[in-house]
Order: C-alpha cells, then sequence, then structure tokens
C-alpha cells in the first residue's frame, strides 16, 4: 500500500473539486435547514453526510482503483443481493419500495448500483477491449446491466433506470463502439423512441404504471392534470419569485415552496431559487459545470483505457441528474424523482456521489500506464 502511495504524484490531487463538493453541500444543508419541518434532524443529518462522505472522498482517493475492479464481479453480486433485498424487504414510503435498514440505517441500493456498475463497465470493457464490436460482448454487456434495471424498475424508480441507460450508452461510446453499430441503432431507435413514447400515452400500455403515464401525460396537458402537476406548478412559481437577487435578505419568513412537497429532496433546486434568485443559480450551474468538466478532463488525461471509462461513467451520471432534477424544478421535463447531487437531502445519494467524486481524484493521482 506504501509503495502505492510513493508512485502518486500528489501535485495533481485536485483539490478545487473538493472544494467545490464542500460548498454544494454546505448550500444544500442550508437549503434544507430552510425547509425541514419541525421535529426533523435532516440539516444534522446532512452536514454528518457531508463530514462522513469527505471522509469517504479522502479514503477513497487513495485506494488504487484498478485493485477496486479487481473485485468486479463480487462488486456486481452484492448490488443484485441488496436490489433483491429490497424486493424481498424493502421499505416503503411515498408508496416506492427502494429502501432497506441495514441496522439503523436506512439505504437506497440503487443510488450504490450506479456506482457498481460504472466500475463493473469500465472493467469488462477493458477486459474485452478488442472485442468491443463484438454483438456478444455488446449482448451480455447490455443483459448485466438489463438485471438490475428490472429490479429497480420493480421499485419502482424510473428516473433511475433511465441514469444506468444514459451511463451505458455513453461509456459504451467512449469504449470505441464502431459507428457502423451506433448508426443503424439511431435509425432503428430514434422511430422505435418515438413509437414508444406514444405508446405509453395510450389507455392500454402496461409499460408504466398509472402514476408514471400520469406523470408524462401532464407535462403534455397540464391544465388536464393539475394534482399531478402541483409540485411543478409551485415549483416553478418558485424559482420565478426569487427575480434576480433572490428572497434571503428580505427579512420575511413566507416563501412559495413551502407549499412544495419533498422540497428538501426532488426539488430542492426551487428553494435555490428562491434563496438566491437566478444569479445564485447560475452560480450552483457554474460549479456542476466544473464538476463535470474535471470528470471529462481526467478522463482525457486518464492513466489508461479503465480511468478513461470510469471517468466518462461518473461525468455521464453527474450530468444526466443535474440536467433532469433541474428540468424537472422548472417544469421541462415529467416529475420524475431525481436527487440534486450534493444539494438533495438523503444520505444514499450523497454517498453515492462522494463515491464517484473519491474515485475521480484517485484517477488523478495515478502514473500513467498507456492507453494505446
Amino acid at each position: 500500500m506504501l509503495s502505492k502511495l510513493k508512485r502518486y504524484d500528489f501535485k495533481r490531487y485536485n483539490i478545487t473539486l473538493l472544494i467545490i463538493v464542500i460548498i454544494l453541500g454546505l448550500i444544500g444543508a442550508f437549503l434544507i435547514k430552510q425547509v425541514q419541518a419541525e421535529g426533523e434532524n435532516l440539516f444534522l443529518k446532512h452536514l454528518v453526510g457531508i463530514a462522513g462522505g469527505i471522509m469517504i472522498v479522502l479514503v477513497l482517493s487513495l485506494i488504487d482503483y484498478h485493485f477496486i475492479c479487481n473485485f468486479y464481479i463480487i462488486l456486481y453480486i452484492i448490488g443484485i443481493v441488496l436490489l433483491v433485498m429490497v424486493k424481498l424487504f424493502g421499505r416503503t414510503i411515498n408508496h416506492a419500495q427502494r429502501w432497506v435498514m441495514i441496522g439503523p440505517i436506512q439505504f437506497q441500493p440503487s443510488e450504490l448500483s450506479k456506482i457498481i456498475l460504472i466500475l463493473f463497465l469500465a472493467t469488462v470493457f477493458s477486459i474485452f477491449r478488442s472485442k468491443i464490436n463484438n454483438f456478444l460482448l455488446i449482448g451480455l454487456s447490455f443483459i448485466s446491466v438489463a438485471i438490475p434495471i428490472y429490479f429497480i424498475q420493480d421499485q419502482p424508480n424510473l428516473s433511475t433506470c433511465m441514469i444506468i441507460l444514459f451511463i451505458f450508452c455513453m461509456m459504451i461510446f467512449a469504449a470505441g463502439l464502431s459507428w457502423k453499430i451506433i448508426l443503424p441503432v439511431l435509425i432503428i431507435g430514434i422511430p422505435a423512441f418515438l413509437g414508444l413514447f406514444w405508446y405509453i400515452q395510450q389507455d392500454y400500455q402496461v409499460l408504466l404504471n398509472d402514476y408514471q403515464q400520469g406523470r408524462v401525460l401532464s407535462i403534455l396537458n397540464p391544465e388536464e392534470y393539475p394534482e399531478t402537476m402541483y409540485q411543478q406548478d409551485n415549483s416553478e412559481l418558485s424559482i420565478g419569485s426569487g427575480q434576480l437577487y433572490g428572497k434571503i435578505f428580505d427579512g420575511t419568513d413566507k416563501r412559495n415552496y413551502d407549499s412544495i412537497p419533498i422540497s428538501e429532496s426532488d426539488f430542492i433546486f426551487s428553494v435555490a431559487g428562491e434563496e438566491f434568485g437566478f444569479i445564485g443559480c447560475c452560480f450552483i450551474l457554474a460549479l456542476y459545470g466544473i464538476i463535470i468538466y474535471i470528470c471529462l478532463a481526467t478522463a482525457r488525461k486518464a492513466p489508461d483505457y479503465m480511468g478513461m471509462l470510469i471517468s466518462v461513467g461518473i461525468a455521464s451520471m453527474f450530468m444526466f441528474q443535474v440536467f433532469v432534477n433541474i428540468g424537472v424544478a422548472t417544469k421541462f421535463l415529467p416529475n420524475t424523482g431525481v436527487p440534486l447531487p450534493f444539494l438533495s437531502s438523503g444520505l444514499s445519494s450523497l454517498i453515492s456521489g462522494m463515491l464517484a467524486v473519491g474515485l475521480i481524484l484517485n484517477i488523478r493521482l495515478q502514473p500513467k500506464r498507456g492507453r494505446s
């Protein structure tokens, strides 16, 4: 272990990334404190999560990601076992069975599944790099992703399924998938997606639950689904009321986000919009932009093919979550429960994000190994 540390170039330790994560975490703690109900301890839990998460980042950043990826099959099996536990013994909150109790800790395995699948796919694509355009490898890798997606969708948790699919597409593209395969898939896939989008709007569709279908239909015909659009309507109102500078110093206690259910998690951006205004929201978006840029820069400068793929997967995860969460809060996308990294309340999401940051920092520390 000490010999590994001696090989690290600590001049490349990205303190900027760590500082940005801490800033976002503290902003999230402030916003959560604004919305938590009397008797709740969400603010304290978030602070504890940040402190614990930073410890995880520091430790993980010193553990060689190649060593971790040696256990890719074991990690994959652990991920599936946890998802099966959710199906059999999971705790239901707000009509979704997504949590398991590990001792006194309530944990959401689907959040960990994203990190496990990034490591799993990066390892598989690295081992079979020369066969990346082999249809058998493509099919088996898709099946390996489809199995956890099946269990996650059954919770139901469509949003996380979409994140995992996006990560898979970005990673297999970065792995070197040939355009001879990509173009036919796009030619067939785009019309198929449009047909699927039409199908899920029909009364006889069987792919989505009633409430999931209602969310899709509500964004297309909002006036016909006032109850479904309640959160998003109030979120839009809350963000707009923040105007340019926000209400953080206006001296009043009345806030529009007080009428938004789950504002501490899925709709935390509406709280940021009202408190910090347009300028504050731009600042938050800039911080996310820097995080994603650092992940992509890490992919470009990664010491090897595996490090590049892990960085692309993590960048894709952050990119999709930020886009979907803010898209929902601004009524641009159908309502779906995607937490905003480091801002939203929820230790599972927070720790998942911290694990991703720790991996990025470790990749940047590694000596060059060659990617050809």
